[in-house]
């Protein structure tokens, strides 16, 4: 019980780790026994939370799209245009980006529990103004206000659950339960315009929040009764408390000596996200090709309509159904994981069993062919003319490369920025987030400017632009790591 180990302090605690050590030899650091860590629960337990975290991540981002489809109802009971309501998407995005510079801070304080049950049962509560705005003079501000604070407090799930997978699993078997959250935040914005669009074709736009206000209420209590703590630093102090409670006075725990102060933890988060996007290329440029692609898949709800429900004839549901191509794309993007893992271990074992940050790139070379392919593919069989089969198999692809993308670069950063790897994600998350909410704002004008070929094709174009990026970092990112004063050197 008396040693310290690896992975209990954090590496800014160097210097309070000397001075523990010169603490009077009767203090004793708590350490956990092997069956009281995260890592050892059963195997079933650990997927029953990843899948429950997971499931709660994907309803918060299927609340961001669902709205798409409510427009309609929306701009015509507060008597405001449809480019008015598309707000109702935008700040909701917003939000999400916003979150993460709080929420990560609060998560190594509190705990990942504490964050996950607040902030999701905010954002149950939060959508209930949503659901239930006034219309009494036409006032949109209580509807967009409440979209934006759920937006806010459901970001939670984007910044502090990648944290509790890891927390859950060792770096030989996380690959699999990471790559189900990481595809979770993506299939939710694809799952919401189809469960939205059966819902405003039959029955009051408000029953897209009553049903969003009964799942997020599921979730809630599956976020309590299955989700264990998995956050080591504050089993540690429980188990340190507990003991002084048994009159074992002299037992103390790394977080308890730790002076938190807050607010500058929260300031930290806040600003070194954009110093990493200021001051080194790599992260500005992975994470500007994420934010576009994010940015085109969000554009995609309000040019599906326009594609099929414009140029096709189909109907508010059936426009819904049109996304199903991008969610199979994503679903076939999952089921490569078994490969890509054999391949990780293949290049670790040619790099004396470690596995470079650059490797997982692979993936994202894939990725960077596979989302202009459909896009142009897409762009080029919107005419009338070719059937409406055929644009939606071209965004099978398009779904696929989309998963590529984000798995192989959320892996790379938390594992190229290891001692930042919070900040770096936040830094994707603002950036991804920012374009999300502004490309729907201009997608209509876009299409009825350019047409669906010439709109999809302008998107292909900037997406094949970037298709050297993760061929480019695969080559020379250790070169430029080496240089990096925010990234990971020892690989």
């Amino acid at each position: 019980m008396g040693n310290t180990k690896a992975g209990l302090l954090e590496p800014s605690e160097k210097d309070r780790e000397r001075t523990i050590q010169n603490s009077a030899s009767s203090s004793f650091q708590v350490d956990l026994d092997d069956a009281e860590k995260p890592q050892h629960l059963p195997n079933p337990r650990k997927w029953v939370a990843v899948i429950v975290i997971s499931s709660a991540a994907s309803c918060v981002t299927c609340a961001s799209s669902m709205a798409g489809f409510a427009e309609k109802g929306v701009s015509r009971d507060f008597n405001v245009s449809q480019e008015v309501a598309i707000l109702s998407i935008s700040l909701f995005i917003v939000g999400l980006g916003i979150g993460p510079l709080l929420f990560g801070p609060l998560s190594e304080v509190y705990g990942r529990n504490a964050v996950y049950r607040v902030s999701y049962a905010l954002f149950f509560i939060f959508t209930f103004p949503v659901a239930f705005a006034p219309h009494v003079g036409k006032s949109l501000s209580v509807f967009l206000i409440f979209r934006f604070m759920s937006g806010f407090c459901g970001s939670a799930f984007l910044s502090v659950a990648g944290g509790s997978v890891s927390d859950l699993f060792d770096d030989h078997t996380v690959a699999s339960p990471m790559a189900v959250y990481t595809i979770s935040p993506f299939i939710g914005p694809v799952l919401g315009p189809l469960l939205s669009g059966f819902i405003n074709q039959n029955l009051q736009w408000r029953w897209t929040y009553y049903i969003l206000l009964i799942w997020s209420g599921l979730e809630l209590v599956a976020l309590i009764l299955l989700v264990p703590e998995t956050y080591v630093p504050l089993i540690v102090k429980r188990k340190a408390i507990r003991l002084r409670s048994e009159g074992e006075s002299r037992y103390w725990a790394p977080l308890e000596r730790q002076e938190t102060n807050l607010s500058r933890a929260i300031m930290i988060s806040c600003y070194r996200p954009f110093q990493l996007l200021l001051f080194d290329q790599m992260a500005l440029l992975l994470d500007l090709w994420n934010a576009v692609i994010l940015g085109i898949l969000y554009l995609s709800f309000q040019a599906f309509p326009f594609i099929f429900g414009d140029v096709h004839g189909f109907n508010t549901q059936e426009t819904g159904m049109s996304f199903l191509g991008i969610g199979l794309g994503m679903i076939i993007g999952l089921s490569t994981q078994p490969f890509w893992n054999r391949l990780y271990k293949l290049e670790a074992e040619r790099n004396e069993g470690r596995l470079p940050p650059e490797a997982r790139l692979i993936m994202g070379k894939f990725g960077g062919i596979l989302v202009p392919i459909g896009l142009f593919w897409l762009a080029f069989t919107t005419y009338k003319a070719v059937h409406w089969i055929v644009p939606i198999i071209a965004s099978v692809p398009f779904g696929t490369g989309i998963y590529f993308v984000f798995t192989s670069t959320f892996s790379y950063m938390v594992t190229a920025y290891r001692p930042i790897a919070a900040s770096a994600m936040a830094a994707n998350s603002a950036m991804r987030s920012s374009f999300a909410a502004v490309f729907p704002l201009f997608a209509g004008a876009m299409y009825h400017r350019l047409g669906t070929v010439g709109a999809t094709a302008l998107l292909a174009g900037l997406m094949a632009l970037m298709t050297p990026l993760p061929f480019v970092f695969y080559r020379i990112g250790a070169d430029l790591r080496r240089k990096s004063r925010f990234a990971y050197h020892d690989q």
